[in-house]
């Protein structure tokens, strides 16, 4: 329970320090998608629920900047990703980005001021891990961003956090249903769960 805490805070602590990588390096591109980020959950002119809409596309829209959700819906999806077309591969990703708007946006608003800092960047030929490490109360938990090279930058795919993957995690809730209901049973859950989101938000 505790592992799947902190992972679902894991989108709402942003990096505050000085950036040592060298530049177009992956943390040098993933540094200044999360100051843009803070900068939105710190805009007093954008907070409160008359303004959850304006707020949440800008969020939105600097979090798709730094990360690959088409990457991570296929991780996701797993084989099954390969046996659908290229307009459903589109679908799925659109429904599995809203999940995680839905799921991470509410975390990442109550933003309070949480530093991490960098402290270490691996990279094998097209892949990444961005390792930074979270004071929360006097101690300092490591998270892992994995990165991918995308045409012009790195781009985020997973995040890790105490050995706990979201991949992963949602790649085993995710199993269950597609062995009992397939793949159309899965688009049924997500749609529902994301109208149950919209509906709660009203």
């Amino acid at each position: 329970m505790k592992k799947l805490l902190i992972l679902l805070v894991a989108l709402s602590i942003f990096p505050a320090g000085c950036l040592w990588a060298a530049e177009e390096s992956p943390t040098a591109d993933l540094k200044p998608v999360l100051e843009d980020l803070t900068s939105v959950l710190v805009d007093e002119s954008l907070k409160g629920k008359a303004h959850r809409e304006e707020r949440r596309a800008k969020i939105m829209a600097f979090i798709k900047r730094g990360f690959d959700f088409r990457e991570m819906s296929r991780r996701v999806l797993g084989s099954t990703w390969n046996d659908i077309d290229e307009k459903e591969q589109d679908r799925f990703t659109k429904l599995m980005t809203k999940l995680l708007e839905n799921v991470y946006i509410g975390k990442i608003e109550n933003y309070s001021g949480q530093t991490i800092e960098f402290a270490a960047e691996s990279i094998k030929n097209d892949r990444a891990q961005v390792t930074t490490l979270l004071e929360n109360d006097g101690v300092k938990i490591p998270i892992h961003y994995i990165m991918r090279k995308t045409e012009p930058r790195w781009m985020v795919y997973d995040i890790n956090i105490e050995g706990v993957s979201l991949v992963r995690n949602y790649q085993e809730q995710f199993k269950s249903i597609l062995r009992t209901e397939k793949y159309e049973g899965l688009v049924k859950t997500l749609e529902e769960k994301n109208r149950s989101f919209e509906t709660e938000a009203k």
